[in-house]
């Protein structure tokens, strides 16, 4: 139960930060859960690595910690603007996929955006740019990110949206917006890749140097053939997989305190269960 507390106080804090005009919406009714009782999991982040600003040097400086389950956190102060950068990194990308399953870590980037638990079909856009931010994410052979820019008022808002994601997306996940979104990035392959006027080199040249099988061989948006057979229990698994804390990283830069930071990191992603081993994937070299 404590782990659900957490993230309902969350939902609590994001609807509160929000503008004036923000809170007279009326907040999404989280679905009701069964959660397990279990010991509450250790939180506290452990110091890794510290980069301090060198004179005449050009160096970004950051602090980084690791959490008990596995979560990396980086975090850089930059006072110059009062805006916030967070940034959610998983380490999954096509090169993680199966022959005749391409194209689910584009998928899935799709999916993250179609609420979760306790926020919303659409309200993470809604939340976001309510506050005065922007988000987006990126998909690419190696890894898929999601982020958002806000004032710095606002990072426990952008930070408990991510961690909500990542620990409570799979409840909203339902058919229907499985089916959605397949039509949806069918359509992006027919406009960016099929239909364009040499859209389809880069899938010439990958295939052309990767001979078949290698991860490199097939471009992130997949084949259609491969979306088609899909299901919606597929792509549940593509995330029990790869989407654990322990095979992600997050960052945190501008106009914060690291304390703070790391506060809500332990506060919202701490919680969340380490998920299942993840190896650095090793590709073979091309012929």
């Amino acid at each position: 139960m404590m782990q659900k507390r957490l993230w309902l106080m969350g939902l609590g804090t994001a609807l509160a930060l929000q503008p004036a005009a923000a809170q007279t919406k009326k907040a999404p009714t989280p679905k009701p859960k069964t959660v397990v009782a279990t010991k509450p999991a250790a939180t506290g982040a452990k110091l890794v690595e510290t980069v301090v600003r060198k004179p005449g040097a050009l160096t970004i400086p950051y602090s980084k910690y690791v959490l008990p389950n596995g979560l990396t956190v980086i975090v850089t102060e930059d006072h110059s603007d009062p805006l916030v950068h967070v940034d959610v990194t998983y380490h999954v990308g096509s090169a993680r996929e199966q022959i005749g399953k391409s194209g689910f870590a584009h998928f899935f980037e799709h999916m993250m955006f179609q609420g979760s638990d306790h926020v919303g079909d659409q309200q993470h856009f809604k939340l976001v740019t309510a506050a005065g931010g922007t988000l987006n994410g990126s998909t690419n052979q190696d890894r898929t990110n999601y982020y958002e820019t806000v004032p710095s008022n606002q990072v426990e808002t952008a930070m408990w949206l991510e961690a909500d994601r990542m620990g409570f997306l799979l409840d909203a996940v339902s058919q229907k917006k499985f089916e959605i979104q397949r039509s949806t990035v069918k359509n992006e392959r027919g406009q960016n890749y099929d239909n364009r006027p040499y859209g389809l080199a880069s899938e010439y040249v990958a295939k052309t140097l990767y001979p078949y099988g290698h991860p490199y061989s097939w471009l992130t948006i997949g084949y259609l053939k491969d979306l088609d057979a899909s299901n919606v229990n597929d792509l549940k698994n593509f995330f029990l997989r790869w989407y654990g804390p322990n095979n992600a990283t997050l960052t945190v830069g501008g106009d914060v305190k690291t304390a703070d930071v790391i506060k809500y990191a332990e506060k919202y992603f701490g919680p969340i269960k380490r998920g299942p081993p993840c190896k650095a994937n090793t590709c073979p070299r091309p012929c």
